[in-house]
Parts: C-alpha cells; sequence; structure tokens
C-alpha cells in the first residue's frame, strides 16, 4: 500500500455534431454548445468531415443514400468517448434509428450501436452524464420553453433543459399549454404538407403568445426556424433562441431568423 493520489482521469473526449443547420444557418449555437462542454471539463473536438446525418433521405424512404451518409457519419465519430449534438432530432437519427438502418448489415452494425450508445442530444449529456446541476450565466427575460417531437419522444429530454434554465440568473420560465404537441415542422413533412404544418404552427404560435414570454427557447433549430417565421410573419414581438445560446451566455447573436 502507498499514499500516492489515485493518477486524474483524463477528460471525456466528445465529437460535437454540429447538424446541418446549425452549421449554415445558427454557428452560434455550435459555439455555445463547446463552450458547455468545455465548461463542464469536457475536450471537445469537431470532426471536418461529418456530414448530415441522413435524416431527410431517411424519412423520405431513400434508405440507400441513408445508409451511405450514416456509414460515413460512424466513421467519423468513431473514436470519441461520447457524441453530442444541440438537437434531439439528429442525436435521435444517430442514437435510435442507425442501428435499424444498419440491422441487416453484419459489418457496420456493431460500430453502429456502439456510436448510438455513446451519442447524446447536448442538455440531456451535461445533466444525465456529466451530472451538471447549475450554469452560470444570466439572462433577463421571460421564457417559454418548446419541446421538440425528436428530443421529448425519442430521447426523453424534458426536466433536463428546465432544471438548468432555472438556474439562470435574471431568467423566468413560463409553460404553455399543449407544449408537448408537435410544432409542424418535422423536417421534409412541412414541405409535402404546407397546410398542415401551417396549420399546427399556427396554434403553437397561438399557444406561445399566451404566456406573455418574451422568448421561445428550444432544443432544434429546425422547429425554433419554423417558430420564428410564423411569428415574425404574423408581426410578433415573441423572439426566439436556442436553449444552448441562453445557457452558455452566448446571446450577442441576433435572435433565430424567420423561416420564410
Amino acid at each position: 500500500m502507498t499514499d500516492e493520489a489515485a493518477p486524474e482521469r483524463p477528460p471525456l473526449r466528445v465529437g460535437l455534431f454540429v447538424t446541418c443547420l446549425v452549421d449554415f444557418f445558427r454557428p452560434s449555437v455550435g459555439f455555445a454548445a463547446i463552450r458547455l462542454l468545455e465548461g463542464a471539463g469536457c475536450t471537445v473536438e469537431v470532426p471536418p468531415v461529418q456530414t448530415c446525418c441522413g435524416q431527410p433521405a431517411y424519412n423520405s424512404g431513400d434508405r440507400g443514400d441513408a445508409k451511405a451518409i450514416a456509414a460515413q457519419v460512424v466513421e467519423a465519430f468513431s473514436s470519441f468517448d461520447y457524441v453530442v449534438a444541440p438537437s434531439g432530432s439528429c442525436a435521435g437519427m444517430l442514437r435510435k434509428h442507425y442501428p435499424m438502418l444498419f440491422a441487416e448489415d453484419l459489418e457496420i452494425l456493431p460500430r453502429a450501436k456502439a456510436l448510438a450508445s455513446r451519442t447524446y442530444e447536448l442538455v440531456s449529456f451535461l445533466t444525465d452524464v456529466l451530472n451538471v446541476t447549475a450554469v452560470h450565466a444570466a439572462f433577463d427575460g421571460k421564457v417559454t420553453y418548446h419541446d421538440s417531437c425528436s428530443g421529448l419522444r425519442e430521447l426523453g429530454v424534458n426536466a433536463q433543459p428546465r432544471r438548468l434554465l432555472n438556474t439562470v440568473k435574471g431568467l423566468t420560465l413560463v409553460e404553455a399549454e399543449d407544449r408537448d404537441v408537435c410544432c409542424g415542422f418535422g423536417g421534409t413533412f412541412s414541405v409535402k404538407y404546407p397546410d398542415v404544418s401551417n396549420a399546427m404552427v399556427s396554434r403553437k404560435a397561438d399557444l406561445y403568445r399566451a404566456t406573455e414570454a418574451d422568448y421561445v427557447l428550444g432544443g432544434d433549430l429546425g422547429c425554433l426556424m419554423n417558430i420564428a417565421g410564423k411569428l415574425s410573419r404574423e408581426n410578433s414581438p415573441m423572439r426566439v433562441r436556442h436553449v444552448a445560446e441562453v445557457l452558455a451566455g452566448i446571446t450577442d447573436a441576433p435572435p433565430i431568423a424567420a423561416k420564410k
């Protein structure tokens, strides 16, 4: 026996799956994710060869292209301790759908399952894996939170963002009625069924306005762009932000632009 202290465990090596929408429309969400993960003690890397998660092709029935895209993702993120995405939708694709996509491909299936087991939505990872209980951020305003379908139903993301938001100095969280109902975006759904999608987001906008909140926050950029577009077209003063920006204190970027 010796009195020597046990060697320190190296920080978790996290691969950030940026997502297409964050990359093209809202890079500040990616920077916010990095700040939160590094603040929690992780080493964060962004593989430059990462691509789309393949969800648009998968949801459209194009299994061939979806598998080709997914195989690239599996390869790009194979070496990380964890894979984290600031999106319940993309994280859900990797975690829930990749194993099904490769169910008959015995060569890739074990790697797809391994990746799935290490993949998390950002706020869920912070709270459920890293045991983060509070953030050191301030945000002056009343907010309401939008639960995305994939994050809520596929990954169980519900209490986690609210728990951290309640530790943000100056922030007041109010809940909307039917907060678990879809906003009507659904990726290609909003393109295939625009009238149905518009009716759904119109009702969501009404419910959010009823809270008298200043901001709608959420964890999926597609949903947030859809909601921002409806609010903008109706000349609502409500603004929209990704929850990561608020939790990380990166709020100097303008609110999320409307999806026309």
